[in-house]
């Protein structure tokens, strides 16, 4: 038995973001450990692209589009799942954006759009799940937080407010919702080479700091932080809940970027 419990054997595990980046790795990986795994996405053939992967590869999965800023389809998606297949064992929801301006910069139709996906959106997928999963006294639901909810850069105020406030939001609903049988914990990548850093990555000298400010020296890559995800949704994390794990090659450990002499 403990060698299976991180698998994910017939569990249904609705993946949002899935079309790209850090939300397609976990959609491979949960499918990967057994996994019926339904790939939501705002952009539908991106999704659907993904979902092709998982089938390809011998996997179980079907797609959808979601957008975030649209209730009604959350709650369409997710309930459809629950109409064919009897319950929503997980929830992942991986989508963010970034405005990078010094807050004298900031317009708060900026401010609006930051705000509008990374907090109302992520709150309301995680509502819609969290009515589902309660009354069936189970389900496991994963948020995408940062070490940005910790530690912060000039530009990067209002991301850093929503991230943040992921935490705090997957801290509140799991007081809520733990004596139902609902887990929700977050995930806090590092520097990750997805298409929301492109631009980083594209700037030599800013993309190299970023890689020599944690101890592993480098970035990490989307694939990397399915491990972390998948094991919130198995039940190797029963006892799991309220809580997350940053995958950041060590970046909150690190106080600095020198190492003393002799070291």
């Amino acid at each position: 038995m403990a060698g299976d419990m991180f698998r994910l054997d017939g569990k249904i595990v609705a993946v949002v973001g899935a079309g790209g980046g850090i939300g397609e790795a976990v959609a491979v990986a949960a499918a990967a450990q057994g996994a019926h795994v339904a790939c939501f996405d705002i952009n539908q053939a991106s999704a659907a692209a993904a979902a092709a992967t998982i089938t390809a590869a011998g996997g179980k999965a079907e797609a959808g589009a979601m957008d975030l800023g649209d209730e009604a389809q959350i709650e369409a998606g997710l309930s459809g799942l629950v109409k064919a297949h009897g319950r929503l064992d997980g929830l992942v929801c991986t989508p963010a954006i970034n405005v990078r301006k010094p807050i004298l910069q900031y317009s708060l139709a900026e401010f609006d759009k930051v705000v509008d996906l990374n907090l109302r959106g992520n709150f309301a997928a995680l509502m819609v799940a969290g009515r589902i999963m309660t009354a069936q006294k189970s389900g496991s639901i994963v948020l995408f937080s940062s070490i940005r909810s910790i530690v912060t850069e000039p530009g990067q105020s209002v991301y850093s407010m929503t991230k943040a406030g992921i935490l705090q939001l997957a801290k509140t609903a799991a007081t809520e919702w733990a004596t139902q049988g609902v887990r929700v914990n977050a995930v806090g990548p590092g520097v990750i080479e997805t298409p929301l850093t492109s631009p980083i990555k594209n700037n030599p000298d800013w993309y190299n700091a970023y890689a020599m400010k944690n101890p592993m020296n480098r970035w990490g890559q989307p694939s990397e932080m399915a491990g972390p995800t998948v094991f919130l949704l198995s039940d190797a994390a029963s006892y799991v809940t309220g809580t997350i794990i940053y995958a950041d090659g060590g970046w909150l450990a690190a106080d600095g970027r020198f190492t003393p002499p002799g070291m």
